[in-house]
């Protein structure tokens, strides 16, 4: 009788079986379910579809709502993206339930009534019941636009100043994402 055991090439063999059968599965990435915000054009679907590696030639503008799970090495981001449209934006609170983290996406070169209508938005999420105690992060997108404002003008202009205690903001540009993917580490209370 053969006994494979007592071949001088089993202890390499039964290594190699060990290393590529016996691991189990991956353990499971946690997933986060966020909530994306903003008015119609802001660029959250533009942001979410860079974000899953999609072409951005086939985005088309969110009516109602999406779904899309983000990937990351250590994480998935389930985003909920809400369309911003003025007949959409008074069902958005339909959609915080169970939300882990907001990111709302402003257009830092919109008109004076698009400006103080995300204002009005912004204010309104930051202090709604759902959300208030929630990590918030405030995406400015066209930086590349010429009508875009600065940092502390988008500050000064919605308002952010007397809250910036209470919660951090980063503003970057989505411009930005085309070479590289957007990694977030957000502490959840």
């Amino acid at each position: 009788k053969f006994d494979l055991r007592e071949n001088i090439f089993f202890p390499f063999f039964w290594q190699c079986f060990r290393a590529l059968c016996c691991k189990g599965p991956p353990p499971a990435r946690p997933e986060y379910d966020l909530v994306c915000i903003g008015l119609t054009g802001s660029g959250k679907t533009s942001l979410l579809s860079k974000l899953c590696s999609e072409s951005p030639d086939n985005v088309v503008s969110t009516t109602g709502f999406s779904i899309k799970a983000v990937p990351f090495q250590n994480a998935i981001l389930n985003v909920k993206e809400l369309g911003g449209a003025d007949n959409i934006r008074k069902y958005w609170s339909r959609y915080y339930q169970g939300s882990q983290g907001v990111i709302f996406v402003l257009d830092s070169a919109s008109s004076e009534d698009d400006l103080e209508a995300a204002r009005n938005e912004l204010h309104s999420a930051l202090q709604h019941p759902q959300l208030c105690t929630l990590p918030f992060l405030i995406l400015a997108n066209h930086q590349d636009k010429p009508a875009a404002r600065s940092v502390q003008e988008r500050c000064h202009r919605y308002g952010l100043k007397m809250i910036l205690n209470l919660f951090s903001f980063l503003f970057v540009s989505i411009l930005n994402l085309l070479f590289s993917k957007l990694l977030l580490v957000m502490e959840f209370a």
